[in-house]
This record gives structure tokens, sequence and C-alpha cells, in this order.
């Protein structure tokens, strides 16, 4: 089932990444990710994997929660692993028809599978240990300089993105209800073939947008109810300010993307 799923999830906690200011953790998970794509060689991807178990043991978060956010693209690991098996330079261990399995291919398909995996990871962190609005207030902070030079409504294109990731679980959890529900009056949604099946979603498909308008609705009733406005002029509750914690994880993040840097110059690459 998908109710499972756990992205766009915020889980309580008071740990230090819990406690590291929100634009300032923007930036870091930002950084992360980059550093997953300059890795090139297993050493690099390893340290890469050491730092974001060490981040995750940090955070107090469940490995088995994280697990369970994986599970929405374990079909494009799955792609991704295969085309880069297929594809790979060099001597061919396996062949058949035009297709080659080679030692390069199979360390191609690993290397892949651990990027794709450490950047899901490192988003999710992002959203398991901050505040819907936290990251509002971080997103709009760090977005400032684009209503400055274009006068933008940054405030608006924040507090969209950021109900559009909190009713990602609230989504799927509908959409589970709507599958069961289906399923309990007799409908067939796994067998048949490819075609067969996208037919039998056609039932989930609409009840799911008729909730969503229903949804979208009654939340725009309720912020107007309580005067919500947004904008300029508005004020905020908490205020954010960088703190000792927020420039030593800064620090570490630094020396950690030197680290990936240096060997990327060092140690051959692998794909």
């Amino acid at each position: 089932m998908l109710s499972g799923v756990t992205i766009g999830q915020y889980y309580p906690g008071n740990s230090l990444v819990h406690r590291v200011d929100p634009r300032m953790k923007i930036v870091l998970i930002l950084i992360l990710m980059v550093s997953v794509f300059l890795c090139k060689s297993f050493w690099a991807i390893g340290l890469c994997l050491a730092v974001t178990l060490a981040i995750l043991i940090i955070s107090k978060i469940n490995f088995k929660t994280v697990l369970k956010g994986l599970k929405p693209i374990i079909i494009i690991v799955i792609i991704t692993s295969v085309l880069n098996l297929f594809y790979g330079s060099g001597e061919p261990i396996v062949s058949f028809w035009v297709f080659k399995i080679t030692k390069n291919g199979i360390f191609s398909a690993i290397f892949m599978s651990l990027r794709v995996f450490l950047l899901v990871i490192n988003g999710l962190m992002l959203t398991y240990t901050t505040t819907p609005t936290a990251l509002t207030d971080a997103i709009e902070a760090l977005l400032k300089p684009l209503h400055t030079l274009f006068k933008l409504d940054i405030h608006s294109l924040a507090m969209t993105m950021t109900i559009a990731l909190r009713f990602i679980p609230t989504l799927i959890e509908e959409v589970d209800k709507i599958m069961s529900a289906q399923k309990s009056r007799g409908a067939d949604m796994e067998s048949g073939n490819l075609l067969k099946r996208v037919k039998a979603l056609v039932p989930v498909l609409i009840p799911l947008f008729v909730s969503s308008f229903r949804r979208a609705n009654e939340l725009a009733y309720a912020m107007e109810c309580r005067c919500y406005r947004g904008g300029e002029g508005r004020t905020k509750m908490k205020q954010m300010r960088l703190k000792a914690l927020d420039f030593g994880a800064l620090c570490f993040v630094l020396i950690y993307l030197a680290g990936v840097i240096i060997m990327r110059i060092l140690i051959p690459s692998v794909i």
C-alpha cells in the first residue's frame, strides 16, 4: 500500500540537525547534493555515504522511515541501473544479441544507484527535520534577492512550494483509501496487461481530483477565516538567526566538500 510512503512528512525532534537554522539547512543540503554529482570514484561515494549516514544518525530519524521514503524511487533506480549495466565500455563479460555486460557497466550501475539513493536521502532529511512553516520562511528568505531585483511575489511562491510538499503524504493516503474502496467493490487493479491496469486507474484518478480540489477550497477558506494575507508587512512569530551551530555545520560540510573535490582530482573515475 501507499500509506507507508513518508515523502514530505516532518518528524519532531530536538537533535542537532533539527536545531540547525532552516536557511542554513537548505544551503547545506544543496551542497551535499552537489557533492554527490562531483563523486567519480567509489572512495568519494563512500565518503558521501558515510557523511549521509552520520547525519542520519545525528538526526535520530529511524532507518525504517528513510527506507519507506525510498520506496517510490525503486523503479527509477532499477531502470537507471539496467541502462548503465548494458552501456558500459570495455571487454564484455556476458553478451547476447546487441547487449553486453562489462565490468565497467556493473561498476557504473552500482555507482549510479548509490548516487540516486544519496540524493533522495539528502532531500528527505530536509523535510524530516524541518517544519513546513520554517521551510516556507527559509525559502522566502533565500529567494528574497529575486523580489528585490525582479519584483517577484516570493512569499506566494514559497508558500505554494511548501503546501505542495506538505500535501504529498495526504494525497498518497487519499489514493490508498480510494484504491481500497474500489477493490472492496470488486475492482481489479493488479491483473491484466499494462493497458488494462491504466484503465483501472481511471476510477481512482477522478475521485482523487475531486478530493484535491475540495481540500484546496477548504484550505483557502481556513486561511481566509484566519485573515491570512501574507506578502509585504507580514511579521513572523519566530525570527531566524544564525548561531554557532549553523556555522559549525557549514564548516563541516565545506571540509567534506573539499575532500570530495580532492578525491575527484586524485582518484581515477569509475564512470
